[in-house]
């Protein structure tokens, strides 16, 4: 006997199923393939981390650099700035020095032509007094420079002289030796509770008569007196 044959209808339902397998098998293996090469697009390569690693270091140094920069340049404008006020100081004292010893400048003996104090600690006072002289040009002046001051304690008027100032017995002055001026320094310290009104420096020299200048306390020390 023939064997039966197959129906159309049959042989098309298996041709259909064989094909929207194709297809559906066709379309996973081009999903899987889109997925593929998104994810080569999206995912980093290799050498992204080295990358990353060293622009970061160069970052952390071009930090550094310009942090060194801000630093030097700082320090840079601040030692401008002091030598600014160094170069103002010189010019002061050149244009000072030139009218003392100008061919137009006023003849002088020996004089304080300025005396400053200023604070220390423990009732100390740094003294700094400026001597001139034009008057016997190329003569040397030589001598000691004393203070005293005047003031009150304890309600009374008293008078501190160099040794006391000095808190030494036969204190010695403050040597002095120029042709036109110089400027000398020292210390001198104040008992408690007295209250300073004037300051004499005095000259002596070993030729002549000494020489006095007098400055209220507030004018040396451009403050008001201690307990005034």
């Amino acid at each position: 006997m023939d064997p039966t044959p197959t129906p159309p209808h049959a042989a098309r339902a298996g041709i259909g199923l064989i094909a929207a397998l194709l297809v559906f098998l066709g379309a996973l293996l081009f999903g899987a393939w889109g997925v593929w090469q998104v994810s080569r697009g999206i995912a980093p390569p290799p050498c992204d981390t080295a990358t990353t690693e060293a622009l970061s270091r160069q970052v952390s140094m071009l930090t550094r650099s310009d942090q060194v920069s801000r630093e030097a340049n700082t320090r840079l404008q601040s030692l401008l700035a002091e030598r600014e006020e160094e170069i103002a100081g010189l010019k002061a004292d050149v244009d000072f020095y030139e009218r003392l010893v100008g061919a137009t400048s006023q003849r002088r003996g020996l004089s304080v032509h300025a005396l400053r104090l200023q604070a220390q600690q423990g009732g100390a006072y740094h003294f700094n007094a400026v001597l001139t002289q034009n008057l016997n040009r190329g003569s040397v002046s030589e001598g000691r420079l004393t203070l005293a001051v005047e003031g009150s304690h304890g309600g009374r008027l008293r008078r501190l002289d160099w040794t006391t100032l000095r808190q030494q017995a036969n204190a010695p002055g403050v040597d002095y030796s120029f042709r036109y001026f110089q400027e000398v320094e020292g210390d001198i310290f104040l008992p408690a509770g007295f209250t300073p009104v004037r300051v004499i420096a005095r000259l002596q020299s070993g030729r002549g008569a000494a020489v006095e200048h007098s400055v209220t306390w507030a004018e040396a020390t451009g403050a008001p007196a201690p307990g005034g």
